[in-house]
């Protein structure tokens, strides 16, 4: 993997059409988000004895720069009495050229794993996520993160999409962090493909769910109290909210 050449899919940025830019965290680079986290915070909602790893899964992860630094974000003691905690972390991405890009530089190839997955996809016949679960003997990720993909989600996937993607994370994560784009990012998106002479996104003008973004996510992942928002972290400097939601499990 190390000496793969890793090609951009587009010449132009601006035509990923599902947000699979190539050298994204050179112009988006991952403490915009990670400085938003309070040392400690996740990890303490997180808390495992050492024998239950933490788990967690990155939607989206693109050349998986951001994964890492997440995973080392959760190393980090809150308390000089902290116990050490073991993390894993799955990163998938629609693009694998993305993903072979992650591979080849991940520095903890025993702790973060990646894996091509277009995770609207259900035809495949083994699901490489729900594999990496099976391999801990986990039902759930301790943590989701979905950083700046719903809206991608959204304009290929229509409103129906983006309620069913949300649902997925519920069913596959504890708690979700979760970054919406906001609403002038769609009309931005979809100016750049008019510029560039491309098909618009077949569900721009036809999207119903629209307007404040973050708050309208918040309202399909705590519709009939399926979650909780616990937190939020401020934004980024791209205006961006990092928003912390915990799921409600039935008691059995």
């Amino acid at each position: 993997m190390e000496d793969q050449e890793i090609e951009a899919p587009y010449e132009d940025p601006g035509a990923a059409p599902y947000g699979n830019f190539p050298n994204y965290y050179s112009f988006n680079p991952p403490e915009n988000r990670v400085s938003l986290l309070p040392p400690g915070k996740l990890r303490s909602l997180l808390h495992r004895s050492c024998e239950a790893p933490i788990m967690c899964l990155d939607v989206g992860c693109n050349s998986g720069d951001l994964s890492v630094a997440l995973y080392n974000h959760l190393l980090q003691p809150s308390e000089p009495t902290d116990v050490p905690v073991d993390v894993h972390f799955l990163g998938c991405d629609i693009d694998a050229n993305l993903i072979a890009k992650a591979q080849a530089s991940n520095p903890f190839p025993k702790s973060i794993s990646y894996v091509t997955r277009d995770i609207m996809d259900s035809s495949e016949p083994e699901d490489p996520i729900q594999h990496f679960l099976n391999g801990f003997n986990r039902s759930t990720f301790d943590l989701g993160f979905c950083m700046s993909i719903t809206m991608w989600i959204h304009l290929n996937h229509g409103d129906q999409g983006l309620i069913d993607f949300l649902g997925q994370l519920t069913n596959l994560c504890d708690y979700l962090l979760i970054e919406p784009q906001p609403w002038k990012c769609y009309r931005k998106a979809a100016r750049r493909l008019r510029k560039l002479g491309r098909q618009d996104f077949d569900h721009f003008r036809s999207l119903s769910i629209h307007g404040d973004m973050a708050k309208r996510i918040t309202g399909i992942l705590t519709k009939g109290g399926r979650a909780d928002l616990i937190q939020r972290f401020g934004k980024t400097s791209w205006d961006r909210s990092l928003l912390l939601y915990r799921i409600n499990r039935p008691t059995k």
